[in-house]
Parts: structure tokens; sequence; C-alpha cells
């Protein structure tokens, strides 16, 4: 992935339009030191054009020695001979004008082929593994999107974790309308890319939204079927190569792409809210799990709308589901508000306690290694594919 460092707010976001889904923005070289003491399979640096001059030639002199593999573009206003005399003395390849968005783009592409021939493709690149978090309720109305789509811009932070967001509500998906986005590529176009599906060709489908990727659910519901099972898994476990967190937002229905999507998954948030079709679908739910030893131990219990007066209780909720709930979210007409805005409450409202409830909620989704870090499925007991089409009666042709 590429690191982009720009303190100024408007060039970055410029700038950050034309580089891959997924690139880091940090603000100054310190927080790229950081970053880079994190990550080390980052293959290039691009030095915005607010960027000291001495202080991006000491970096490209540091980075020679200390990140070999990693290129460094460096943006310029102006471009002079002594900025390119400079550029040459520290070793740094490319000088591109701060406003030719394709030359950076072209240059940062040379970079990540450069990287792939000396380090092997990207996609096999390391042995990170980022977490995969499935949203799912068995039924719809809920709030389940809305709730995919605040934690994954909770998760996000400042910009501290790479976070991808899918949608794999095949047939009607709503990611993608409700942060108002209007993707040129979904899913449905690594359908015939199946067999050899890498991150250099899902980067390609993914769409930016200002704090993470998304992933979006094909334009038209005929595509559905012709999503498989095994390319959920495939694109799920490309994509936690390569994000912190991947957020999965489901259908409502245990279909064999969502069966396939807890396969992958590490933690599971089961949406409900209090009326009772809505808890006895939620105790199915959890029946069907256990029964095929889904998610075990990582599953968690998010009831929303949770102070309607409506004769249940979170505490009925807890004795009748056998689970506690771990997190609760007050009615609110700004959620809905927000959502009709494209502009999620954690970042509209951050101080509203619906944002204040679910940024709890991510940090504790987020923190619950031991070191804090996002930690890989390990040792979990995966039920065979086709004992899962029995239970559901359900075949591919």
């Amino acid at each position: 992935m590429p690191v982009l460092v720009e303190n100024d707010a408007a060039w970055a976001n410029a700038l950050a339009a034309g580089l891959p889904s997924g690139t880091q923005v940090v603000a100054s070289i310190a927080q790229l030191d950081n970053w880079l003491a994190k990550n080390s399979d980052e293959y290039a640096v691009i030095l915005g054009p607010n960027t000291d001059l001495s202080e991006a030639v000491e970096l490209a002199e540091r980075l020679r020695y200390d990140h070999p593999t990693t290129g460094v573009v460096l943006l310029r206003h102006e471009l002079s001979a002594s900025v390119f005399q400079a550029a040459m003395n520290a070793g740094i390849p490319a000088v591109v004008a701060a406003n030719d968005v394709d030359g950076m783009a072209a240059a940062v592409e040379r970079n990540r082929v450069t990287w792939e021939a000396i380090r092997g493709p990207a996609d096999s690149a390391g042995d990170r593994s980022g977490k995969v978090i499935t949203i799912f309720s068995p039924k719809g109305g809920v709030g389940k999107t809305t709730v995919a789509v605040n934690l994954a811009v909770a998760l996000s932070g400042t910009g501290a974790a790479r976070v991808c967001l899918v949608d794999l509500d095949l047939a009607f998906g709503d990611v993608a309308i409700t942060l108002q986005l209007i993707p040129e590529h979904t899913i449905a176009e690594a359908i015939d890319a199946e067999e050899h599906l890498d991150f250099s060709l899902l980067e390609t489908l993914l769409t930016r939204h200002e704090n993470c990727s998304i992933l979006a659910a094909p334009t038209h519901p005929e595509s559905k079927d012709r999503v498989s099972p095994a390319l959920i898994r495939r694109v799920l476990r490309v994509l936690r190569r390569h994000f912190d967190y991947v957020i999965v937002d489901t259908s409502p229905s245990f279909d064999d792409q969502v069966l396939h999507a807890f396969d992958e998954t590490d933690d599971c948030v089961l949406v409900a809210t209090l009326d009772v079709p809505t808890v006895k679908n939620v105790k199915v739910a959890i029946e069907t799990l256990d029964g095929l030893d889904l998610v075990p131990g990582h599953r968690h219990l998010l009831l929303n709308r949770a102070d309607d007066e409506v004769g249940l209780s979170p505490a009925n909720v807890e004795t009748l589901l056998k689970m506690p709930v771990a997190c609760a979210l007050p009615t609110a007409l700004a959620v809905a508000n927000a959502t009709n805005h494209g502009r999620p409450i954690v970042l509209s409202r951050p101080d509203h306690p619906v944002s204040r409830a679910l940024t709890r909620f991510a940090m504790s989704l987020g923190n619950d290694g031991k070191d804090g870090k996002p930690v890989s499925k390990a040792g979990s007991t995966a039920v065979d594919a086709e004992q899962k089409r029995r239970v559901f009666g359900r075949r591919r042709k």
C-alpha cells in the first residue's frame, strides 16, 4: 500500500483521490515513521507538495537503508533544477508536479511493480492478518447496515487503521447509498477472476470513502447467484492481508455466501431490536450458529433502539437469548438524519450518545487481542460446506 504525507487537508484529500483505495494518509514525517514501524509492507511513500524539501531529502536517505524496497515519490509545487538535483542526490527516483495526478499515479504504480518484482506479489507478501467482523441480523429493518457503516468509520478512527467495508447483501445492498457513494465497480466484476483473484485486481474494484474503502454489492439483484461462496472466501482472505479490519454487512438470511463469510469471520455482531419477532429470529440464528460451530465465543449482541417502551427490556432479551448485551443504542432521530445526509453519525455528531456507544463498542472489538492489535482467527472448527447445504436444503448448481 502507498502512504501519503501531506499536512494540508485540502491537498491531502485531492491527492488521495488519485491514489489506490486503502492508501494511508498522515500529516507529518513523524507520523509516517510511526506507521512504517508497524507496517513494513508499504511499497510507496508519496511526499506531498507542502513537505519541507530538506525533510523530504533526509527521509529518503533514511528509507534507502531502513526500507530499501519502498519507493519515494516527491511532489512539488514548482519543478526546478535545484529540486531535481536534491532528489537525485537523495536517491528519489520520481519527482512530479503537485497538480499532475496522473503522473503521481503512474510513479506509484511503477513502485508497486518494482516492489513485487523484489518481494513477490503483494497478495502473498506478508504475515499481516486483519480481523474480519461480520454484522448479521436474521431480520431486516433493524439498522444492521447503519451499524456496519458506523463501526467501519469508528474503527478507522483518525487513520490509525485501514478498514474495508464489504457489502454482502448481494441483492439489495445499501452500503454505498448510505454513504452517498456511486461506485464505479462492484464485487460482481470479480466473478470471472475467482481463480486468480489477487489484491492488485481487487484493489481496482474498491470505492474510496474519506475514512475507509468500500467493496460494493452488485448493482443488479440478478448478479447475486453468480457470486459464488468460494469467491466470497477468496475476497475476504485477500482483503484481510491488506486491511486491519474488514467489516462485512450481510443479507438477513443464511444463504451460501453468508455462510462462507462466517467461515472467515473472527467476530460476529448480532443486531436486534426490542420486539418479539426479531428476538425470536435472533434466537434461531444463534442456535444455527451453534449447530454449525460458527464463530463460537466471538459473538456480540447489539441492541438498536434499545430504549423503546414496548414491553421488552435489554434484561429480558439477555435472559431469552442467554447472551449478554455488548452494546445498547438509544433511539435517536439524529441517526436517521445522518444516514439521509450520507454522513454517518460517528462522523457528523461524534459526541452524540449513539456515536459514543458505537465508538466504545468498536474499540472493544478492535482491542480484544492481548497487545491491542487486530487478532487473526486461529483454530476454528469449520463445518464442511456440503453439511451446511444439507442443513439449509440448498445446493448450488
